[in-house]
C-alpha cells in the first residue's frame, strides 16, 4: 500500500483482504513501532511501553493501509482523521508521523526533551499529524464526533477513526457520546476499543467490570465487531471493509482483543509495566525478542 499521491487507500482496493506482500509490510511496520517506542522511551527515561505494544498492529493497519492520507501533507483537508483516548500511547504514533513525512525524523531524537514538540501525550498545536490533544481519558470519542459532524456539514469526504482504551469504558462521557453518535447516525465514525484487559490500577474488570462490552455498544445503537487485534490480516480486512461500507447507517465499534505488552514476554499482562523504563540490558533483551518474533 502507498499513501496519496503515490499510494492508494482502502477506497481503491479491489478486495478487502490484503495480499501477502501487504501483510508482511504491515507486520514489519508494527515491529518498527515497537522498536521505536523502546528507543524513544530510552531518551525520555520513562514511558508507556505496553499501551503501545497492544495497539501496534492496529496503528500499522490504520496508518499504512486503511486511512486515506497524503505523505508529507499532515494538514490535507481530505485526510481521514484519528483521535486517541489513550494518549499515553502517542510515543508509538510519533515514529509513524515522522515516517510518513509529517515532521522531520530528527524530532524523534529529542523526544520529551526541553523545547521538543513531542511530549508524553499528543498536542495538536505542536505536532503535525495529531488531530486531537489527548491526555484526560474519556474525551476522544466526543472529539471524534465533533470532527464527524464537521465532515457532514462541510460535505467533505473523509472518515473519522477513534481509539479508546478498555479502561476508558469506565468514563461516563464515553457513553453519552455513544448515544449521541447513534442518535445522529454517524456512519462515517469508526471507533476501536483496545481490549487489552489492563489499566493503570490493574485488571480492568477487577477495577470496574465493563462486560458484556459488545452487547452494551449494540444496545446503544452501534454496529459492533470483534477481532484479534494482533492478527494483522484480520484487522486490516475488517477496517478496510468498515471504511468502504457506504450502506451502513450506524457508527461502527471494533473490539480489538489484544495483550498488553505484546511482543515482550515479561511485560505481557504485567500491570507494573503500564509506565516504566528499561535499563540497557533489559532493553536489548526486549529488542532481540521483538526482532525474533513473527506476530
Amino acid at each position: 500500500m502507498t499513501l496519496q499521491p503515490d499510494v492508494s487507500t482502502s477506497a481503491g482496493h479491489n478486495s478487502h483482504q490484503p495480499d501477502a506482500t501487504t501483510i508482511e509490510h504491515l507486520r514489519e511496520r508494527a515491529q518498527f513501532i515497537r522498536l521505536e517506542t523502546i528507543r524513544l522511551i530510552d531518551i525520555a527515561k520513562t514511558g508507556h511501553y505496553t499501551s503501545v505494544f497492544s495497539a501496534a498492529e492496529v496503528f500499522s493497519a490504520l496508518y499504512y493501509d486503511v486511512m486515506n492520507l497524503r505523505r508529507g501533507e499532515p494538514g490535507w483537508e481530505g485526510r481521514d482523521r484519528f483521535t486517541i483516548g489513550k494518549g499515553h500511547a502517542a510515543v508509538g504514533l510519533f515514529p509513524i508521523y515522522a515516517d510518513l513525512g509529517f515532521f522531520p525524523k530528527e524530532w524523534l531524537d529529542n523526544y520529551t526533551r526541553l523545547g521538543s514538540p513531542l511530549g508524553d501525550h499528543p498536542d495538536m498545536r505542536k505536532v503535525p499529524g495529531v488531530d486531537f490533544s489527548s491526555g484526560s481519558i474519556g474525551h476522544a470519542l466526543s472529539n471524534a464526533i465533533g470532527i464527524a459532524l464537521a465532515q457532514r456539514w462541510t460535505g467533505q469526504d473523509y472518515k473519522v477513526f477513534c481509539m479508546m482504551g478498555d479502561g476508558e469504558m469506565q468514563e461516563g462521557q464515553v457513553w453519552e457520546a455513544a448515544l449521541f453518535a447513534a442518535q445522529n447516525r454517524m456512519k462515517n465514525l469508526i471507533a476501536i476499543v483496545d481490549r487489552n484487559g489492563f489499566q493503570l490500577d490493574g485488571r480492568v474488570d477487577e477495577v470496574m467490570g465493563i462486560e458484556p462490552l459488545d452487547q452494551k455498544w449494540r444496545a446503544f445503537g452501534w454496529e459492533v465487531h470483534t477481532v484479534d487485534g494482533h492478527d494483522i490480516a484480520a484487522v486490516t480486512t475488517l477496517l478496510r471493509r468498515l471504511r468502504a461500507d457506504g450502506a451502513r447507517e450506524k457508527p461502527a465499534l471494533v473490539i480489538s482483543k489484544t495483550v498488553k505488552g505484546r511482543g515482550v514476554s515479561y511485560m505481557e499482562t504485567e500491570p507494573g509495566w503500564h509506565l516504566g523504563w528499561l535499563d540497557p540490558t533489559d532493553a536489548q533483551e526486549a529488542i532481540a525478542e521483538i526482532k525474533a518474533q513473527v506476530i
